[in-house]
């Protein structure tokens, strides 16, 4: 990729030389500092954020309530590991969560710090509650780069390469993809047909689907495709896993991703915009379930860092203060406005699909054949970036472009960002 300028380039030669490969960028730019919705990079130049830090920033970058909780919490310490001696934030938070997640029943929450380590250890926690193996997740799913992260993961390219062997007891089922041609009712039968002939549901402990699959394509399960697999799941003892890691925090227009279908999970999992960019995770659930482990069996150094619990606190706030879901609902309006007008006027976008204001395009060859067209995609992500609009690929094709604003940015933003990634599209297609 081409470096426009020299403080870029020399960083970028700097990366090569002491960052491995495998630690991929979209973009080679260099971010210097990041305000809002916008950053600016080494040289200067500012750019509309629609990525979010991977949907990491749906209150934005620099939020000055967030600065001003990890501020204060710094003054005061900055860890002492929970495990060994317990503070406030962590059980406020956790109090917090559990109250806002669906389901009238009891729930705990325990913290963790990367989405990878909550999906591992809410595998643990069904595993113990049920004593069963096995565990069921989805193609084109995505559910973290640990080994058990890796083996739950339903893609293959970029992921799991030659990582493998990989976590045993781990199955998957097909994902409905209606574009391509997978219905719900075949995905149904997909995983009716997985228990008949690959794993008896008696032996497994979880299903954990995405409500929304993120890395997948931004491929919405609809709410009918959500019930099916809950009266399933309940009716052979398994747990249901919410994998809401980058569909929470508003991202689709409700606290949770899954509250649009009604459906209440045992077990969810989050992480990405709890904590504004601290690395914070969790898991919530029933509290009878989350109580399985023995003493011991959950936790780490940094779980639930002082530090992030102060930033996640100060989301919440930011939330009910700035009425985020409100104006989630209607960004999600405006983006779907925005890109349906797109796909009218460009052919090559096949699909426009998402939930709320966690929405994408899928870009095709021709919109009969729908081949993908991961190189198109690839073009406009560059042209993109060079009228100052950060974007994202997802897909199993490389061939999707996904938005990712933070919940914070204008309409007038979000209109900007559209009329360069219009303009994109106008010099790529």
């Amino acid at each position: 990729m081409a470096l426009m300028e020299s403080r870029n380039q020399a960083l970028w030669q700097a990366r090569e030389r002491f960052v491995p490969r495998g630690v991929a960028q979209a973009h080679p730019v260099f971010v210097a500092r990041a305000q809002g919705v916008r950053l600016w990079d080494v040289d200067g130049r500012e750019y509309l954020d629609f990525a979010g830090g991977i949907g990491v920033m749906n209150v934005g970058h620099g939020h000055p309530r967030v600065l001003q909780a990890v501020r204060a919490q710094l003054e005061r310490f900055t860890h002492v590991c929970f495990q060994v001696t317990p503070y406030e934030p962590y059980v406020r938070l956790a109090e917090r969560l559990a109250l806002m997640t669906p389901g009238d029943f009891p729930k705990k929450t325990l913290f963790l710090t990367t989405g990878a380590e909550a999906v591992e250890n809410a595998v643990k926690i069904a595993r113990a509650y049920t004593n069963r193996p096995a565990v069921v997740a989805l193609t084109h799913s995505f559910h973290g780069r640990t080994l058990l992260g890796m083996s739950l993961t339903g893609k293959a390219s970029y992921y799991k390469q030659n990582f493998g062997p990989f976590a045993p007891e781990v199955y998957h089922a097909p994902a409905p993809y209606p574009y391509r041609g997978v219905s719900e009712a075949q995905a149904l039968e997909g995983l009716e047909e997985l228990f008949r002939t690959q794993v008896d549901p008696e032996r497994v402990a979880a299903v954990i689907l995405e409500p929304v699959l993120g890395e997948g394509g931004f491929i919405p399960l609809s709410p009918e495709y959500l019930r099916a697999v809950r009266r399933l799941t309940a009716a052979h003892g398994i747990l249901l896993v919410a994998d809401e890691i980058q569909s929470g925090f508003g991202r689709t227009g409700r606290m949770w991703a899954i509250e649009h279908s009604g459906v209440v999970p045992d077990l969810l999992t989050f992480a990405k915009s709890v904590a504004a960019g601290l690395p914070l995770s969790g898991v919530v659930g029933r509290s009878e379930v989350m109580d399985a482990p023995q003493p011991g069996g959950l936790g780490g150094t940094y779980a639930g860092n002082p530090l992030a619990c102060a930033a996640g606190l100060a989301v919440l706030e930011v939330f009910a203060e700035e009425r985020l879901l409100e104006k989630a609902e209607a960004l999600g309006r405006r983006l779907w406005e925005g890109l349906e007008r797109l796909k009218a006027r460009f052919p090559q976008v096949g699909e426009v699909r998402g939930l709320g204001p966690m929405v994408a395009l899928e870009l095709v060859r021709d919109p009969v054949g729908k081949e993908p067209a991961p190189e198109l995609a690839q073009r406009v992500l560059e042209a993109a970036r060079a009228r100052g609009l950060i974007l994202l690929k997802a897909g199993m094709f490389g061939n999707v472009l996904r938005v990712l604003v933070p919940l914070v940015a204008s309409l007038e933003e979000v209109e900007e960002g559209l009329g360069r990634l219009e303009g994109a599209l106008e010099v790529s297609v």
